[in-house]
């Protein structure tokens, strides 16, 4: 099969589960934002089951992908909940939530990206189930990018003005 769709569709798969992670970091370290928590949490499962789809449509390209996302949970979420904890004392919690909301809208702007190539591709390849899943996804994406960005222009003015 086409080396180049498998490389696209395992670079997609890594930064879906990129994407997720830091969804689910920010979710942990922002426990007391409700929109960041809940919403993050609900944002984070969108790419972890586009990670399961795209390992599925990597077989079809020889390209063996692990079907679950990556996981954080557990012990590594809970001392990076206490980490943040502890940081948070020495560092303004709104600085952090506007960091994270940047590196979350540049992550979900790249896999956008990502699955726009591939959605191309697929068309061009008239591989009906790979069409089919990117554009599934990809309005997902777009939805990830516009939390992320709507969330930036609700906390921004306020954090950055705020002694």
């Amino acid at each position: 099969m086409n080396t180049k769709v498998g490389l696209a569709i395992a670079e997609l798969h890594r930064a879906e589960n990129d994407l997720a992670g830091e969804l689910l970091q920010a979710s942990d370290r922002h426990r007391t934002e409700h929109d960041i928590f809940y919403l993050g949490r609900d944002l984070a499962r969108w790419s972890q089951e586009h990670v399961r789809e795209l390992a599925a449509q990597g077989e079809t390209y020889g390209v063996d992908l692990d079907p679950d996302p990556d996981d954080e949970g557990g012990l590594l979420a809970a001392a990076r909940q206490k980490g943040a904890e502890l940081l948070g004392r020495h560092h303004d919690p709104a600085l952090l939530l506007l960091k994270d909301l940047r590196e979350i809208h540049r992550k979900a702007a790249g896999v956008s990206l990502d699955w726009e190539i591939l959605a191309q591709t697929a068309q061009a390849l008239k591989d009906d189930d790979l069409l089919t899943l990117a554009k599934t996804a990809h309005p997902q994406t777009l939805r990830q990018l516009r939390w992320a960005n709507a969330m930036l222009k609700s906390n921004a003015a306020q954090t950055m003005v705020t002694p």
